[in-house]
Order: C-alpha cells, then sequence, then structure tokens
C-alpha cells in the first residue's frame, strides 16, 4: 500500500498544513477515543511507523507527590501509538491492542514527550507487532520504557 492511500494519513497532511491544524487533528482523535482527551495530548510530529505527543504537566494529571501520574503518561503512550498505527497500517490489515509491558524508570516532574514508533516493514510480520514506546521529561531523561504489543490481522471481507 502507497501510504498516500491511508485516509487518516490524508486527513493529517491536510489539517497539518494550516495553523493549529495538529490541535484540530488531536482534538478528532480525542473525539474518536474520548479517553484520550483526559491527558489532552499535543501532537508533536507523525510520519509513516512513528508518532510524538505533548503530555503537560497539570493539576489534573499529576499524582499526590506533585509529578504527572503514569498511568497518565500511559494514556499519551496510548495515543501515540493509536495515532501511528491508524496512519501507517496497511489499508488491508487492522490493528487492536493486546497488551503494554513498561518500565517506570525516573520521576516525571515536567511536561512529558511521548513517542511510538515500529521498525520499517512490521506491518507484514504480524500477528503480533510490537511498538516501542518512550516517554521522555523536559531534560530529555526517560521516564517510562516499554511495548505496547498490537494484534494484527486482515480486514474480513465485506
Amino acid at each position: 500500500m502507497a501510504r498516500s492511500e491511508n485516509r487518516t494519513m490524508q486527513m493529517y497532511q491536510k489539517l497539518a498544513a494550516w495553523p493549529g491544524g495538529k490541535r484540530l487533528f488531536a482534538m478528532a482523535i480525542c473525539r474518536k477515543a474520548p479517553y484520550f482527551g483526559t491527558v489532552r495530548p499535543q501532537l508533536l510530529e507523525l510520519e509513516p511507523d512513528r508518532c510524538s505527543a505533548l503530555i503537560r504537566k497539570r493539576r489534573s494529571v499529576e499524582n499526590h507527590i506533585g509529578t504527572v501520574h503514569v498511568i497518565a503518561i500511559c494514556n499519551g503512550l496510548e495515543f501515540a501509538m493509536g495515532v501511528m498505527a491508524e496512519t501507517s497500517i496497511p489499508s488491508h490489515l487492522r490493528w487492536i491492542p493486546k497488551g503494554m509491558d513498561v518500565r517506570y524508570t525516573a520521576k516525571a516532574d515536567s511536561d512529558i514527550r511521548v513517542f511510538a514508533e515500529v521498525e520499517e516493514g512490521a506491518w507484514e510480520n504480524g500477528p503480533e507487532v510490537p511498538v516501542t514506546v518512550t516517554a521522555l521529561r523536559a531534560d530529555d531523561t526517560p521516564v517510562v520504557e516499554g511495548t505496547i504489543h498490537l494484534w494484527v490481522t486482515e480486514k474480513p471481507q465485506k
């Protein structure tokens, strides 16, 4: 599949060309999957097989010690993974999360950048596709590292 055939990527490319377009795209994703909206993700970068977003440190995502709660970070990681998967997967395939393995490696005491990526060609190696996920604080220290496992299957014939 040519990447340009992916409707979600086409929508992103159209919107990203306009001021505020990435924000509108992220809002559309959060409308489709409302739980993502709880962390108000800001899309930073999107290309085939890779996505990054920003989770701002604010009171509603903090824990009792004033750092960004790891569940909020995992929500951001899943947002980045979902956007990356929707815009990268070949049109004849579909995906669903199968599990998440993460390690908490440092305190999240700043805004958090989340990243999700797969190796080139990973989509055709199913049925399970591992997505590498990382969350970095402002000083580039990793605060969460892990893998989200996707179950990838052929779309049913219509």
